[in-house]
């Protein structure tokens, strides 16, 4: 586990570019370089990934860990992979919190928003592509998901979970839905994104973090609206700006793009929070490989399982959608804004292999010239 600790450690604090390309550094040095895993491991455990709910990255990460470890190898491989991601971002929040109110920070905060709303599109049609193809059913049920978190400005649980009902009713019929409460998910999670209001702060972040974890599918941006509707509509933990300063620092820093739920907590409760808030969501995707992971194989092909996960990621893909437009009416607010937001897209649709950091350290520096 030494060396495979260490791999982690090292993607973890370099691995930019968001969970495909992360999912991508994990088969060229695990499995073609360094032959740590047979092609077959490397595959089963991206099918897992993709099939479970949890961040695609972290997923992989830990259920790498599990097959060489079990319980421990997954605990020792997960802490690896967020643990520098999470160390930086602690610092950036405490540069945040205590320099916001700078002209020159706010200004450069003014054109990273509007960079991080093309980017998160981007990342969107990219899903799209990937997920949904040409499949008009999946079009469909991302159309609707889109719509509602537009309309109510949060993403709504229940028509989440139904989106993955209804695709396997279409596909399946009637007699497939019973199957649907076999797939392990966790029902008290299907309300709105809202944690109760009770109870203490650290425990109202612990049990919201927790929810978003646990209905994360694919991409870790999936994560997005379901904490815009919790901690700004809902808890109003963050303005709309700070929201889109956490997103931009999840897309700076390597490692796992949910990380920013640290920068939340952070704001929200200091280091305390920040910690909590961590743990909340990396808690179920842990829990799941451990508990999952085992009987994997029985179910990883059954047509009823893959069928509901497509209608979940349609509909996780539709809510992206809708957050990028409930956001992009706050980030882009004039013309240089606009401008900003239309040559990142086109920079990073024309020249792919342009890390983000570097997209978003240009865009800070066009805010502080034009903001």
């Amino acid at each position: 586990m030494g060396p495979l600790a260490r791999y982690f450690l090292g993607l973890g604090a370099t691995g930019f570019g968001g969970p495909i390309a992360l999912v991508g550094y994990m088969q060229r040095d695990l499995v073609e370089r360094r032959r740590w895993f047979s092609q077959q491991e490397y595959v089963e455990g991206l099918a897992f990934s993709q099939l479970a709910p949890g961040p695609l990255a972290a997923q992989l990460a830990i259920y790498l860990g599990w097959s060489r470890g079990g319980t421990w190898g997954a605990t020792v491989a997960g802490l690896a992979f967020v643990l520098p991601s999470f160390v930086m971002v602690l610092i950036l929040s405490e540069l945040y919190q205590r320099y916001e109110g700078l002209a020159w920070l706010q200004r450069a905060f003014y054109g990273i928003g509007a960079a991080v709303i093309a980017i998160v599109a981007r990342s969107a049609v990219k899903l799209c592509r990937l997920s949904l193809k040409q499949d008009r059913l999946l079009w469909l049920i991302f159309a609707v998901n889109a719509a509602v978190v537009v309309a109510t400005r949060s993403e709504i649980l229940t028509v989440f979970f139904a989106s993955g009902v209804a695709v396997l009713v279409l596909r399946r019929g009637l007699r497939s839905v019973p199957a649907a409460s076999c797939l392990g998910l966790p029902l008290p999670f299907a309300t709105n994104a809202v944690s109760p209001a009770g109870g203490s702060l650290l425990w109202q972040i612990l049990l919201f973090f927790a929810q978003a974890g646990a209905v994360v599918f694919g991409s870790g941006l999936a994560i997005v609206p379901f904490l815009y509707g919790g901690a700004v509509e809902g808890h109003g933990w963050l303005t709309e700006r700070q929201f889109l300063d956490a997103v931009a620092v999840s897309m700076i820093t390597p490692g796992p793009v949910v990380i920013t739920v640290a920068f939340i907590g952070y704001l929200v409760a200091g280091l305390s929070g920040a910690t909590v808030a961590a743990v909340g969501v990396f808690l179920p995707v842990y829990l799941v490989v451990v508990i999952a992971a085992p009987v994997f194989s029985r179910y990883a092909k059954n047509p009823r399982v893959i069928g509901f996960v497509e209608g979940v990621t349609a509909a996780a893909t539709g809510a992206i959608a809708g957050a990028v437009i409930i956001l992009a009416q706050r980030a882009i607010t004039d013309l240089t804004t606009g401008l900003i937001a239309l040559a990142t897209l086109g920079l990073t649709f024309q020249f792919r292999k342009v890390p983000d950091p570097a997209v978003i350290a240009a865009a800070g520096a066009a805010g502080l010239l034009l903001g």
